[in-house]
């Protein structure tokens, strides 16, 4: 099916400008992620470099705190699409278990590295991952030594979750 030039268009300025990734930007346009990943592999052939551009416009925002706050929110939007693909049972490549353990030590790898360089720059980027590390232990020893309490310690959860919100933001 081809699809009018306004689409392509489209998916670009929401990658390039909109910081979409590639997967979100190509579900917006209502076009196959891997039409979307043609049209950003021809355009590179054309010598109009998606990546540079958006990179350019990152740079482009701001202070070294929003740069930096911008590039750990495209990370982790990256992330969490990743880990929706390796979970999705309708995927149009079936992965090997031995590809998905290697995705995932990658992503974990990418994940670490891109959290200790941000806490560099965002301290309260150190300070959330910590408050988020404490609230896991805390459900993982609610659910292990008092598993009648876990019904009362998701309802407290989500106010909570705000609360974190507002303080590490």
């Amino acid at each position: 099916m081809a699809h009018p030039k306004e689409t392509r268009d489209k998916l670009r300025r929401l990658f390039i400008f909109d910081q979409q990734p590639i997967e979100t930007a190509a579900l917006q346009c209502n076009v196959p992620i891997g039409t979307a990943r043609r049209w950003k592999s021809d355009a590179l052939a054309d010598g109009d470099d998606w990546d540079k551009l958006r990179a350019a416009q990152t740079l482009a925002g701001g202070s070294m705190e929003e740069l930096a706050r911008q590039m750990l929110a495209g990370f982790l939007l990256q992330y969490q699409t990743a880990m929706e693909s390796l979970n999705a049972n309708d995927s149009e490549e079936k992965l090997t278990a031995m590809a998905r353990v290697n995705m995932l030590a990658s992503l974990a790898d990418s994940y670490n590295k891109t959290v200790a360089a941000s806490r560099r720059v965002l301290p309260e980027t150190s300070q959330l991952a910590t408050a988020m590390e404490v609230v896991q232990a805390l459900a993982g020893f609610i659910r292990d030594r008092y598993p009648q309490h876990a019904a009362a310690f998701i309802d407290v959860l989500e106010p909570f979750g705000e609360e974190l919100a507002k303080r590490y933001g």
